[in-house]
């Protein structure tokens, strides 16, 4: 899949099928992730690959749809090594999950909302925060799929977005659609 498809493609996936992902796959998920670019070149990130279900289950009772942990094959706790590195640790996580849409996998990212409890089971120097939980799967029946052919504007004119015109302006907020 081409990257502009992946993009304009991408969809939460909140169910996931019993089944584990095979190994190269977390591993070229993850290594989106390191790719990403960031302020300075900094890379403020720390990628935990979570697989266990017993730290899944436990881990589900920190964000604010336990359900999305709890069904995954996989999660991926995003940690910054600096709080004030929200975006790049933002940017990590998108590149993420479009690599895993491109290869065939749901993800849906999750707020943590016990910090305390996710640094204990995972257990991080307290310096770390945690920017979201990426959690990750082949999608269930009756769950959004990635496209395996698609016209990218077959797509857009599926989606449920606002139009172009009224999001995206030239020069000026506010002064006409911004097109090339």
């Amino acid at each position: 899949m081409d990257a502009y498809l992946a993009i304009v493609s991408k969809r939460e996936v909140r169910r996931y099928r019993a089944e584990p992902l095979p190994e190269d796959v977390l591993t070229r998920i993850l290594e989106a992730g390191r790719a990403t670019g960031s302020s300075r070149n900094r890379q403020p990130w720390r990628f935990i690959l979570v697989t266990e279900r017993a730290r899944l289950n436990a881990l589900s009772t920190c964000v604010s749809r336990p359900s999305n942990l709890l069904a995954s094959a996989a999660a991926i706790v995003i940690a910054l090594t600096s709080p004030e590195a929200a975006f790049d640790g933002g940017r990590a996580a998108q590149n993420m999950m479009l690599a895993a849409w491109a290869l065939g996998v749901g993800s849906c990212p999750n707020t943590p909302t016990d910090a305390t409890d996710v640094r204990r089971l995972l257990a991080l120097p307290d310096d770390v925060t945690v920017a979201t939980i990426l959690s990750m799967g082949r999608p269930a029946p009756g769950e959004r799929r990635p496209p395996r052919a698609a016209r990218p504007e077959a797509v857009l004119a599926r989606i449920d977005r606002r139009p172009l015109a009224e999001v995206a302006f030239r020069e000026t907020y506010g002064d006409g659609a911004a097109r090339a």
